[in-house]
């Protein structure tokens, strides 16, 4: 993938996606050197709140972290919550739903210090067509998609989370600086899991990913940074 100008660039992201604050730590210590940048989510920081997080970046070595915690809520409340988790640790990337609107995501960017890279998250990459529908948006995925990323842009967000299957069309409408994390990536022969909307890394980097998110097809291999080295190679 070519470099785009203004962004951070680990490829991938490993999602180190387990409450268990040792596990994590190991697992940091093996692939964050790897990769250049791991994710901790919602399951671990509510487990082990922000010293779990420093703990994690500290064996990670120079690894970027990616702090998944989708805030979403009233304007107010999440800009207290972004201005809380960024005094006590420095992610990478933080992020919100964009679903929360426009005031929301506004005052998120404001309460972001300058440091911190905002992504908005889009539709969830665990939704497919029928369950979008249900959750009560009109039918449409990437449209869908699209519209939120062309709100979360307007409102200064640096980029957002998307499947893969929206890269191509949210870079025509959003342009090459605009960061799209992309989870849902699953190597040849790797399983799906809970994700539905999915793609190999080799056809999110081609499609123009930013970032790449990858979790158990490499955390759950016998030498998780093998793995890691294996899915890099492939990428170049």
């Amino acid at each position: 993938m070519t470099s785009q100008p203004g962004l951070l660039k680990p490829e991938i992201f490993c999602a180190l996606d387990t409450a268990d604050l040792d596990q994590a730590v190991l697992l940091a210590s093996k692939i964050g050197p790897v990769t250049g940048g791991i994710k901790l989510g919602l399951e671990f920081f509510n487990a082990n709140g922000p010293e779990g997080v420093l703990r994690v970046q500290k064996e990670a070595g120079d690894a970027q972290l990616f702090l998944d915690l989708k805030y979403h809520d009233i304007p107010n409340t999440v800009a207290g919550a972004v201005r809380a988790v960024c005094s006590k640790v420095a992610p990478a990337y933080l992020n919100v739903h964009a679903s929360g609107g426009a005031e929301m995501m506004r005052v998120a960017r404001a309460a972001c210090p300058a440091g911190t890279k905002i992504l908005a998250v889009t539709l969830l990459t665990s939704l497919d067509e029928v369950e979008v529908v249900r959750a009560g948006f009109r039918p449409g995925v990437t449209d869908r998609v699209e519209q939120l990323a062309l709100l979360a842009q307007g409102e200064g967000m640096d980029g957002v989370v998307c499947s893969a299957h929206e890269i191509e069309r949210l870079r025509a409408a959003c342009g090459p600086d605009f960061i799209l994390m992309v989870p849902g990536i699953r190597p040849e022969g790797a399983a799906s899991g809970d994700q539905k909307r999915v793609m190999t890394p080799q056809q999110a980097r081609d499609a123009g990913a930013s970032h790449l998110v990858i979790g158990r097809p490499i955390t759950g291999e016998d030498d998780p940074a093998a793995r890691a080295k294996e899915i890099l190679k492939s990428l170049r």
